[in-house]
């Protein structure tokens, strides 16, 4: 094999190299030319070009293997993957394609968990920044009973979310119901997901700053 062919190991081979690699292939004599204007050298540059081009999609094809490359193949990924988001579908979001190949590669890698560190993680990815207070403290006092629980049992199940007023906030205005509160916000795309992967017997609350 030539010096130029055995450098290309790395990448797709061009269409003069697979030309080159056909023509040491002849046997030796006078009727195996390689003569430019020749008709097995025509032959040989029309079969170079077709295999040039198969060797470029079977490396392309490397590159769709991999969820970080992948183009050509980036709707299966989702698929498979489970995205577009439903929470981002639900609430009409469009996400460009740098972060959607984020999303991907972040949902095949993580591994999950059900830790404090786990959701807030998750939130970070997301851009948000959370605190999370589990269960619901009981305040004792001197006088409290040696006995007393430290947490009420009912709200053990309970965790909330502590984060800076998101993109939801309205406000009462004269031409509200009677029944509309004064002022309401919150979170829909960070309340959507945490609501979506929390673990199925907790109750999850939300706290604005």
């Amino acid at each position: 094999m030539s010096s130029a062919v055995t450098n290309q190991v790395s990448k797709p081979l061009a269409a003069t190299d697979y030309q080159t690699l056909l023509q040491q292939l002849l046997p030796y004599g006078p009727a195996w030319t390689d003569d430019p204007d020749a008709g097995i050298t025509r032959l040989f540059t029309g079969l170079a070009q077709e295999l040039a081009r198969l060797d470029t999609r079977a490396w392309q094809l490397i590159e769709e293997a991999d969820p970080r490359t992948t183009s050509e193949l980036f709707a299966d990924w989702e698929r498979v993957a489970g995205l577009p988001d439903p929470c981002v579908i639900a609430l009409g979001g469009q996400q460009m394609q740098p972060q959607l190949q984020a999303a991907l590669v972040s949902k095949l890698v993580q591994v999950g968990g059900q830790s404090r560190a786990y959701f807030i993680a998750v939130a970070r990815a997301m851009g948000f920044a959370i605190a999370i207070t589990e269960g619901w403290k009981e305040v004792d006092t001197v006088i409290s009973p040696v006995n007393n629980p430290l947490a009420n049992s009912g709200w053990i199940y309970v965790w909330t979310i502590t984060t800076p007023v998101g993109d939801t906030k309205t406000t009462l205005t004269v031409n509200g119901r009677v029944s509309d509160p004064l002022a309401a916000w919150g979170n829909t795309l960070l309340e959507c997901v945490m609501r979506r992967i929390k673990p199925a017997h907790t109750t999850l609350l939300f706290s604005y700053t």
